[in-house]
């Protein structure tokens, strides 16, 4: 029998901020073979994530980083091909934290949801059935509360989530404004994602005069991504008793030291809002139900996914870095083959 070989993007130095290239190197070695109560599983796609900037290093996150010289960490979808468990056989695909590489030698635990035959794509099981499409539901509908025809914000709007949540506010009866980063993300999510109305927040010379053009009645929601002077600058949007949904931080490259900014204390109390903080593994009980409701949704074509994939291992190391320039048009995966 010849032994399997396979290809890993390993962390190999820390970096200070957005992981860069140069932080990764690519190497082969050969494939263990499962243990007692392991499994083999063949990885077909790989997630490209912005959490994945706190994974590989250590600014307070509310994870380990990555240790050194190991496969990057990351959510993949692959096909389970050898098996010494009872509750995976052979042929399955899975998806859960099967990291940056071809094989994964692991057990049940990293197993996140079993995925269901489909009529979606393979690769849909990272997108709009994975960790974004999920963050998206859970978060809007857990924490949002969305009521029709309430008004609802959103930074990042073109990206992995964002994506998501304005098709989300749209088919609960709401109106949908979003943030992002240049004239064809604009058309994109005006055309495909259920927005309104969009802001170019690089071009705005003052982002609260632009936000609060576009949202004269104030907003009801702020799904925000990004923090920064964007979360600055929205909450003095929110009308009396909103809702902000903090589900990302994108704006600050790094947190050592603590960045500063306008202190919003004041707009908590007096507009009575309410603000939370989501994290997606919090909520695992709740997968195959919200992840059964996004492919209802999809086949019935009242939600769309995009996705950009990038053909091969290769294109790993940079791909954190080109998802914070904002260069992707859709969901950013790897393509394993």
């Amino acid at each position: 029998m010849s032994v399997r070989e396979n290809r890993q993007v390993r962390l190999t130095s820390r970096p200070n901020g957005i992981p860069q290239a140069e932080h990764f190197s690519l190497v082969t070695a050969p494939v263990a073979a499962p243990g007692e109560g392991e499994m083999l599983v063949e990885n077909r796609y790989l997630s490209v994530d912005p959490a994945q900037r706190g994974w590989s290093n250590d600014e307070g996150n509310y994870s380990a980083p990555v240790p050194l010289n190991t496969p990057m960490r990351a959510l993949a979808v692959g096909e389970v091909v050898e098996s010494n468990t009872r509750e995976f056989s052979v042929g399955e695909f899975v998806y859960g934290w099967f990291g940056w590489q071809r094989y994964c030698v692991t057990t049940p635990d990293s197993v996140l949801r079993r995925v269901a035959p489909s009529a979606l794509p393979l690769s849909a099981n990272l997108s709009l059935l994975g960790m974004n499409g999920l963050t998206a539901y859970l978060a809007f509908h857990g924490l949002g509360d969305p009521k029709p025809g309430e008004h609802v914000l959103v930074s990042t709007a073109a990206g992995s989530v964002g994506s998501f949540v304005g098709q989300l506010a749209q088919i609960a009866g709401c109106r949908a404004v979003g943030l992002t980063s240049s004239a064809d993300k604009i058309a994109q999510a005006k055309a495909r994602y259920g927005y309104q109305d969009m802001i170019n927040y690089r071009e705005a010379t003052d982002l609260g005069a632009a936000i609060r053009a576009a949202c004269p009645e104030g907003n009801d929601i702020f799904f925000d991504n990004t923090g920064g002077a964007i979360a600055d600058a929205a909450i003095r949007t929110m009308r009396l008793r909103g809702r902000i949904i903090q589900c990302g931080t994108a704006a600050n490259a790094s947190w050592t030291p603590v960045p500063a900014g306008p202190r919003p204390e004041r707009e908590i109390l007096t507009r009575r809002l309410r603000w939370s903080g989501f994290i997606i593994f919090d909520h695992l009980a709740e997968f195959e139900a919200a992840a059964t409701r996004l492919a209802e949704l999809a086949l019935a074509g009242r939600i769309v996914h995009d996705e950009e994939i990038l053909p091969g291992l290769e294109h790993a190391p940079g791909a954190i870095a080109q998802l914070y320039r904002g260069e992707n048009h859709g969901k950013l995966i790897i393509a394993v083959d």
